[in-house]
Order: C-alpha cells, then structure tokens, then sequence
C-alpha cells in the first residue's frame, strides 16, 4: 500500500485503484457547492488560439485560464459546456459547480462509496462540509465577490441563480441524510466554531461563526481513542471532550484557496488513526490533514485534481516534515 504520497487525478477514478480495506481513516474537506472554480477544466476540440471566456473581466489572479503565461494579462469567465466562439468541449471533474445541490450531493457520495470500500472495517470518516444561501450574484444576502477573484466567484455562483434568495440550501443536511442513506452511521455533528469568523455585512441575520464536521463510521465498532479536556469539576483525568470545537481559522500564505486550520485536524486523527496508521483525504488541497498525521507519526495518502495544488502540499510538507514526507 502507498504511504505519504499524492496521487494527483479526479478523487472518484483515483480511489478506484486502491485496494479494499487499505487506510484506517478518512479525513477530508471538499469543495463546497456553488462557492469558486477551482480551474481544474481543459478543453478539448475548437481552436487552440482560443481562450474560451463569454466575457473579460480585470483580474489577475485567476486561475481559470487555459494558457497559464497569459494567466496576468487577462481573465474572464469561460463558457461553462461548450465554447461559443470556437465549438471546444469543457472537461471538468472538479466537484461544487453542479447545477443543482442534489447532483452534487449525488456526485460527493458516489466518491465517499469509494472511500467505505477503501476503510478497513473498524475505519471512520471525518467530513468537513459549508452551508450557502441561495440566489444569484446581486440578490440580497448573496455571497460578495472580494476584487481580484470575481472571476472564480462568479463563475460559481452562476449555480445558485434558480434557489430562493436568503435561504440557507442546507448542503450539511442533504449530505449528511445521503450518507445515512447509502449505510454510514453517523456517530458524532461536531461543531467548529470559528473564534475569528469572517465580519458578515447582513443586517436580518444572525452572523454565521461555525461550520460541521461530520463523524461517520462503517459499523457499530470501530477503532477510537477517547479525547479528554480539563474537567471543572477537579477531576485529574479531565472529562470526555464536548462537540463544540472553538479554532481560529488560520490562512495559508500559498494557497489560492480556503483551508481548514492544523487544530481542526488533530482530534479527529489522534482519535480515529492509531500509531502506523494511514489517512486519507481525497480532497488534498494544501496538504493540512497529511501535515498533521505525519506530525503524529502517522502516514497519508492524499488524492488532489489541481497540479497546482498538489505542487503546493509537496512544498509545504516537503519544508515542513523533510525528514518523513516521500514525494
């Protein structure tokens, strides 16, 4: 079995070439519907001098575009199937730009029945996943798009135009009931409760502060080191940890992406990946849930779709653990 490497391909088809019951656990966070295009798509037929956008916009710092040396001279929004100037086809395996919530919870499923084939019996599952609200880019309450990354942004939000406007889609909920559907157990809804929340300009809301993390098992046994925090009632040994988890979010420098914090990570692998080890995370990004296994003498196998992004983890894990990580 490969340990402490990165498998750089669609999440599905890479899965697909491990062997049955090969890692202890699964920790992993990804993409959240609707919110940005990662530019994972190619383009394939049409004209090769074509750069496939409906539309320019300002930015430099996209992404998306097809002929990365041209990446800060311009970028746009690409057509989103086929190209209207030049006939090519866009191929994306990238999850979160769906058209509607209930193919995506379709799609993120499909890639977590992989994942359960993947488990050793006693393995868990740990799911970081956001909510949204519906409507489209200028309705109220919509998402804003910050200077510099419309174009990833908008492109996204695209989707969300036929959703009632102000109202959350619930994309927790809907994945979490699909998983108990397709036989997880569902053990633990922890909470993140992020201390220092992006400030939210709504005025009929209460601000949004916390995101879930989802704890599934394969069977009613299954591998789990008790957590334990100081007791205020005297007691030494502390008490068994509660499911409200208060961690700063923390940005990482060389990610063009959000990225959820070191601190996010060590409960869930310190309790359900014991010593030798190997977690997965099918959704690698920059590499956080292997950087905190190997810190714990464990290993990973980390499964990313963007080149990109699989470049940034061997770099950051390369720096940071040297002495372990094995490209």
């Amino acid at each position: 079995m490969l340990r402490n490497v990165i498998l750089q391909g669609d999440a599905l088809a890479a899965l697909r070439t491990l062997p049955d019951g090969c890692v202890d656990m699964c920790l992993t966070s990804p993409p959240y519907w609707a919110l940005r295009d990662y530019g994972t798509a190619t383009w394939e037929g049409g004209s090769a001098d074509c750069d496939h956008f409906q539309c320019r916009l300002s930015s430099s710092k996209s992404t998306l575009h097809p002929t990365p040396e041209k990446k800060k001279m311009e970028t746009g929004i690409p057509f989103k199937n086929v190209c209207g100037k030049c006939g090519a086809k866009r191929v994306d395996f990238q999850l979160g730009l769906e058209p509607t919530p209930e193919e995506y919870i379709r799609k993120l499923c499909d890639v977590f029945d992989e994942v359960k084939r993947v488990l050793k019996p006693q393995g868990s599952c740990w799911v970081n996943l956001g909510d949204c609200y519906g409507g489209p880019v200028g309705e109220p309450n919509a998402p804003k798009l910050s200077k510099g990354r419309n174009d990833g942004y908008k492109a996204a939000a695209r989707v969300k135009k036929h959703l009632p406007a102000k109202a959350l889609v619930q994309i927790p909920n809907r994945f979490s009931i699909e998983m108990g559907n397709r036989g997880w157990l569902l053990r633990n809804e922890l909470i993140w409760h992020k201390g220092n929340c992006i400030p939210s300009s709504a005025k009929d809301r209460f601000t949004i502060d916390y995101e879930r993390l989802f704890f599934f098992t394969k069977s009613t046994k299954y591998y789990f080191k008790q957590q334990v925090e100081p007791s205020t009632a005297g007691n030494p040994v502390g008490r068994n940890a509660r499911s409200v988890w208060t961690i700063n979010a923390t940005p990482f420098r060389d990610a063009h992406f959000a990225t959820y914090p070191e601190g996010l990570c060590e409960k869930p692998i310190d309790a359900g990946c014991p010593e030798g080890g190997i977690v997965l995370d099918p959704f690698f990004g920059a590499g956080t849930s292997g950087l905190v296994a190997l810190k714990q003498g464990k290993d990973f196998v980390g499964i990313e779709l963007n080149p990109q992004y699989v470049e940034i983890a061997e770099k950051r894990l390369t720096s940071e653990m040297p002495a372990v990580f094995v490209e």
